[in-house]
């Protein structure tokens, strides 16, 4: 029992990756063998990554020990900001620059409200969720404008090669998720970021420039909602003003049900891609299962607070742990 406690601590996202696999194996019984299909995978992993990507940014600040509520308007913001800058005449190369710059600089104005006034960072990026959401919807005009013809969508979400089940949104997103993770891995800064988030204090006073550290993290997380938004646009081929509603929400839970600790300090890019699997997993397959989709977010609720209890339980049993083993 003891081995096993040690595992998941060390790794809580394992308990995520073996309710992916029951899940997986009731659904496709479920499905009666659709889940698994070649044309059904293949429309998960167009959906994923632009989630995905989102997950791991609020995985990365939530392990710094903040919240980010404001990436599902970031997320719809950044290329309705693009597409307006399109139709303007700027090319693409120029926009794309320009919506990252923006998204960064929302990320910014989050870390530097939050870190200055000593505001909840939940409090901030709420505030931040009404205001950008808000700036969407005006600088669209009421409807969204249409994007130019000759975007080069082959490059972010065209399929790999004809027939194939991955799109380039998906190379996309594997490159940044390993990138994420050797950076929380292998670098000082990575180090930095779990220090800060799981003990503050203790951070500070060992030298750490905490401040810096939270705001590279609000401006991380801030980009990638804007790219992983930029993705879905192409993908749809339209910047709806509505897109991303709810997302944070989802994004938070699919890093907790990946293992990463609410109070910080814990978490992995692992997890947080568990975590997402997890969701569009679920999602999937109460639809082929024919079950009624309002049971979704019920589904997605008693799946996080189980991760929550269940992450809590075992800090304890590991503290227990340690106090015997000093005895």
């Amino acid at each position: 029992m003891k081995r096993f406690l040690k595992i998941y601590l060390d790794k809580p996202e394992l308990a995520g990756a073996a309710l992916l696999a029951i899940l997986i194996i009731v659904f496709q019984l479920k499905s009666s063998g659709v889940l698994l299909s070649f044309e059904n995978i293949r429309g998960i992993m167009g959906l994923l990554p632009e989630m995905a990507l989102v997950a791991i940014g609020v995985t990365v600040l939530m392990i710094c020990g903040e919240f980010d509520l404001s990436v599902g308007s970031v997320f719809a913001l950044m290329p309705m900001s693009m597409a307006v800058m399109l139709n303007d005449g700027i090319p693409f190369s120029v926009a794309l620059l320009l919506g990252l710059v923006l998204s960064a600089f929302i990320g910014l104005i989050n870390g530097y409200i939050t870190l200055q006034f000593s505001i909840p960072s939940f409090i901030t990026t709420l505030g931040m969720l009404f205001m950008a959401r808000s700036l969407t919807i005006v600088i669209s005009g009421g409807f969204p404008p249409l994007l130019p013809d000759d975007l080069p969508t082959w490059l972010f979400t065209d399929y790999i090669w004809p027939g194939a089940i991955l799109r380039m949104s998906f190379l996309w997103f594997a490159l940044i998720a390993v990138l994420a993770a050797a950076f929380l891995s292998l670098t000082n800064f990575g180090n930095w970021i779990r220090a800060v988030g799981g003990f503050n204090e203790a951070a500070a006073s060992m030298g750490i420039p905490v401040r810096r550290v939270k705001i590279v993290c609000f401006m991380l997380c801030s980009m990638l909602a804007g790219f992983a938004g930029l993705l879905q646009v192409l993908r749809l081929g339209s910047p709806l003003p509505s897109i991303g509603e709810g997302l944070e929400l989802q994004a938070v839970a699919a890093a907790v049900i990946g293992g990463t600790a609410l109070a910080g300090g814990i978490g992995t890019v692992f997890g947080a891609i568990i975590g997402t699997l997890l969701i569009r997993t679920i999602d999937n397959g109460l639809v082929l299962s024919r079950v009624d989709a309002n049971w979704f977010k019920f589904a997605i609720g008693m799946l996080t607070m189980f991760a929550v209890i269940a992450n809590a339980w075992m800090g304890k049993m590991s503290r227990k742990i340690k106090v015997e083993a000093h005895k």
